[in-house]
């Protein structure tokens, strides 16, 4: 009887060193790594802009449905360089010190500056509402990125949209463009501009140039009474201060357009244009793929499609413009309704 009761003993002493040693392999981690990685995000963008600010959200949206969630397992450092390319490559080099799990870059200079800072380092970054990655030298294709960047595209058809202001306006032959030649989007999207009007009968391509927001108001202004119409590309520069080109074009009466769909609440007539929120949610897609072990040099870079039709009637009466029923027809939003 006593052999029964120490054979007993002994085996319930094994089971409990036997329990003692399992439970930290069936947890599934070591006993110092019992909390779960918590991912350092880095967001930077080039200005305060509805749809940069909406590409912002709409990646942190994402991200939080591909089961990364601020405050549980990611931590967001998120900064503005309020249109100062310095300021812009000081964030860029405090997310390489800081040596974060990703970057997202938005608009075309911060990204420059991002894929200057982590040059030599592993650090990933994604890139939004960038207009030609691989003319900004952020890729070395679309298809192939290579490197560690890679995003989305903001790439506009610009012959769709000189289509929309011949639609409104048929009789317009020369076309005014206001734009910073210090942004590469922009200087990609006149080269597509001189390359489309031809061919849709705009004539002559009026261009004038403006280094910063404050010289916005002389370049739209050095635009009066030389053109038919204006047209205003995704320039960060000029949309920053995008009401000096509203005031200039109702006080001369000349008929306004631009490829951002944020600006046709600010007083442009209309674009046929993208969602910066979707384009958003692509650049979260992409950031959980790399997160979750996919390197970004083979992650090709998407261009998010121009799904809608802003139009502002009251902004085109302002502008001495009717806006024809069978174009308002076919608004995906109708601004001021």
């Amino acid at each position: 009887m006593k052999g029964k009761k120490l054979w007993a003993l002994v085996s319930s002493i094994s089971l409990i060193l036997v329990l003692a040693m399992a439970l930290p392999m069936m947890s599934g981690c070591k006993p110092n790594q019992s909390e779960s990685k918590v991912y350092k995000i880095g967001i930077t963008q080039i200005v305060t802009h509805p749809a940069l600010d909406a590409n912002r959200q709409g990646f942190i949206d994402q991200m939080a449905k591909e089961g990364f969630i601020e405050g549980q397992n990611v931590s967001y450092d998120i900064s503005n360089a309020e249109g100062d390319m310095s300021v812009a490559a000081s964030i860029a080099q405090k997310f390489a010190s800081d040596k974060v799990d990703l970057i997202l870059a938005i608009a075309t200079p911060t990204s420059q500056a991002c894929a200057k800072a982590v040059e030599g380092t592993d650090i990933p970054v994604v890139f939004g509402s960038v207009t030609d990655p691989v003319d900004a030298s952020l890729v070395a294709s679309w298809d192939k990125p290579g490197g560690n960047i890679t995003g989305v595209s903001d790439w506009a058809d610009v012959a769709t949209q000189v289509q929309l202001i011949l639609d409104i306006c048929p009789n317009v032959k020369t076309l005014g463009t206001i734009y910073s030649a210090g942004e590469s989007n922009s200087l990609v999207q006149i080269e597509e501009l001189k390359k489309a009007a031809p061919g849709l009968g705009i004539e002559n391509i009026v261009e004038a140039t403006a280094a910063t927001s404050a010289d916005v108001m002389t370049a739209a202004q050095s635009l009066v009474g030389r053109v038919d119409a204006i047209w205003v590309p995704t320039d960060n520069t000029v949309i920053s201060a995008f009401e000096s080109v509203v005031k200039v074009g109702e006080d001369n009466q000349i008929p306004l357009f631009a490829a951002d769909t944020a600006t046709v609440e600010r007083g442009a007539i209309g674009t046929p244009g993208l969602d910066y929120y979707v384009l958003g949610t692509e650049c979260g897609k992409i950031g959980a793929r790399i997160l979750n072990g996919e390197s970004p040099a083979n992650i090709l870079v998407k261009k998010c499609p121009m799904t809608d039709l802003y139009l502002n009637p009251s902004a085109a009466e302002r502008l001495g413009v009717t806006i024809p029923q069978s174009v308002l027809d076919k608004a995906t939003e109708i601004v001021g309704e």
